[in-house]
């Protein structure tokens, strides 16, 4: 086989942009769950240590136990605006004997995770993103899976699309072969997270203007490692909090499904009348919803709220509702002032749009 690293084949191509439907499955967590597995909570910004594996073939990969977004086929790949550009594969059997293409690397990899770890080793293949044939790009074939997570998750990979600062052995990410291979009109990706279970979408080389309502607004990235941007402020029903007075800084991933607050915030947000479960779990009352606030963040002198229907998450389970709250702690500490994590709850109220040529992150209205 010429091309036996086939990531995606569903792609629709418009105006030059290469666009991806997205799909939408039960997390790990949810799937376990069913199983009568219930799995402790282990904070899942700990996989954003740069400097700890950084140009090493280490990795650290805690926790996609609640990502809820795998892709399409051949391989399903879980795509992530925060992970280092590696390509690794799992479930669905990749075989490079089979293809004519492939050329192994000799090193081997390690990369630990929340509940185990994962062991594999470095090779060099065509990949097919969606169409855009990306030649020579180096990938992760993963051979030994300790653990019960993967064997649930829905998808078969994991495509970073961060800097390559923070690449796993070295290696040259995805994204950056793409720009150096002239393969895209624009060296931009977006995201388009829906709020229903189907209609997602990942744009390669523009803006997908039917996405999104109103304007673009621009900030700029403050360290090429992750997709980080800087807040100035944070406001709870329009009132400022004045938490983010210091300087506070996010980092921007569809890899993670909630919205991660500063540890030493959680307290003065849970105040809205969430009470924590036995597994870490902030749960509400699902009458109360909409008496609850709608809490903004201030990016680049600009509001963007968050109703309570954004992160607020309800869930039903033989028989019963109950209603969690889409916010967890992080304890990672930041150099640049408190650390949150914009995950999807963030992301599907907003249009997404990492520009590599400027360095910068865009945000819309999600229609």
């Amino acid at each position: 086989m010429k091309c036996l690293v086939t990531v995606l084949v569903c792609v629709v191509l418009a105006e030059g942009i290469v666009k991806i439907p997205l799909q939408k499955h039960k997390s790990m967590r949810e799937a376990l769950r069913e199983k009568g597995i219930e799995l402790p909570y282990q904070d899942p910004a700990l996989k954003y240590q740069a400097d700890e594996f950084a140009g090493s073939a280490n990795m650290y990969v805690n926790d996609y136990a609640d990502v809820r977004n795998p892709r399409f086929r051949q391989f399903y790949i879980l795509f992530t605006a925060l992970t280092d550009g590696s390509l690794i594969c799992a479930h669905t059997k990749f075989n490079p004997q089979q293809s004519s293409t492939y050329s192994g690397k000799g090193q081997s990899f390690y990369l630990p995770y929340g509940a185990g770890s994962l062991y594999g080793v470095f090779g060099y293949d065509t990949v097919n993103v969606g169409g855009i044939v990306i030649y020579n790009q180096e990938i992760g074939l993963s051979t030994n899976e300790p653990g019960q997570k993967f064997v649930v998750a829905k998808f078969d990979g994991i495509l970073g699309l961060s800097y390559p600062s923070i690449s796993a052995g070295g290696e040259t990410p995805v994204m950056d072969n793409m720009i150096s291979q002239n393969l895209l009109n624009a060296d931009i990706f977006a995201f388009y997270l829906s709020r229903e279970g189907q209609g997602s979408m990942l744009s390669f080389g523009g803006v997908d203007n039917s996405m999104y309502q109103g304007q673009i607004h621009w900030t700029p990235v403050t360290s090429e490692t992750y997709w980080q941007i800087g807040i100035d402020g944070f406001q709870i029903n329009g009132q400022e909090t004045g938490w983010c007075s210091q300087g506070c800084q996010s980092i921007v991933d569809t890899g993670t499904s909630m919205l991660m607050a500063p540890s030493q915030l959680m307290g003065s947000i849970m105040a809205i009348g969430a009470q924590q479960s036995q597994y870490g779990q902030y749960m509400v009352d699902c009458s109360q919803i909409n008496n609850l606030p709608t809490l903004s963040f201030v990016i680049s002198g600009v509001s963007f709220p968050l109703p309570p229907s954004a992160y607020i998450i309800q869930h039903y389970q033989n028989g019963y509702q109950f209603c969690s709250v889409g916010i967890t702690p992080t304890y990672l500490p930041s150099r640049d002032g408190r650390l949150w994590i914009f995950g999807d709850v963030f992301l599907r109220e907003y249009y997404s749009i990492y520009d590599r040529t400027y360095n910068r992150l865009g945000f819309a209205a999600a229609v």
